[in-house]
């Protein structure tokens, strides 16, 4: 999560076209289900790590939260969420992930998207967000998938003619490191197993209420010609814990 490729001009302004930084939540493909995870907000004080542009820190605030921290690493992302995203309630935290201090039980939810495949430990990162927790407190959060993961190039495997093959699934019980290729800039990401996901979770005492792997809704699919490819594999995994 320290390498903060985000701050890369060339690579945010890549990331700024993206459906899901145009659109907000209406442009992630996962929002449809990670939307029917997510408790009631009403009272409730939330921590979005890697808040990115702030869009779950504005959902959850215009659903009665009572107040929201939303941390990233990246200056641009929390400078966009700032124009866009600043409603009463909503504090944006300039922080490595793996470097924030908090007391325990000051959070009643801590949502999390597509962020800790960026983050080298996730048994740390787990503990820390279990001790913020109140008890009965919710963790949710969306991850790539260990099959989008695992090989490590995050490309499909194409023919003479360059149509799409498949989608290799290499070295998955090797967990660590993968240099990879996003928005065309060298990304350096952590492949762990579904294993390893759950049971960090089970061991510290967390409770699973939900998993999910989302499918493109038929909006998507219709609207997007492209979305179709992802019926084929997982993208993302979806996780609704409780302490």
């Amino acid at each position: 999560m320290k390498e903060n490729k985000y701050d890369n001009s060339s690579f945010f302004e890549q990331y700024e076209k993206m459906l899901r930084s145009q659109k907000g939540l209406e442009g992630a493909g996962e929002w449809p289900a990670l939307k029917k995870m997510l408790p009631d907000f009403k009272g409730k004080n939330i921590l979005d790590l890697g808040c990115g542009f702030g869009w779950h820190c504005r959902y959850a605030i215009e659903h009665g939260a009572k107040s929201v921290i939303g941390a990233d690493l990246s200056a641009k992302m929390l400078e966009k969420a700032k124009e866009i995203n600043q409603l009463e309630g909503i504090e944006y935290v300039q922080e490595a992930l793996e470097d924030l201090h908090y007391p325990s039980g000051k959070f009643d939810m801590i949502l999390s998207s597509l962020t800790f495949h960026y983050i080298e430990s996730f048994d740390a990162m787990a503990q820390n967000i279990y001790n913020w927790l109140q008890p009965q407190g919710h963790f949710i959060f969306s991850v790539e998938h260990p099959v989008f993961t695992a090989q490590g190039t995050q490309d499909w495997v194409y023919d003479e003619n360059k149509e799409k093959l498949y989608w290799p699934v290499d070295h998955y019980f090797t967990e660590g490191k993968r240099d990879t290729t996003f928005l065309g800039e060298n990304v350096i990401k952590y492949h762990r197993t579904l294993t390893t996901y759950l049971n960090t979770l089970l061991k510290l005492g967390f409770k699973i209420n939900e998993i999910t792997e989302p499918e493109p809704s038929e909006d998507l699919l219709k609207e997007f010609d492209e979305m179709k490819d992802e019926l084929r594999r997982p993208m993302m995994l979806l996780i609704s814990a409780e302490k």
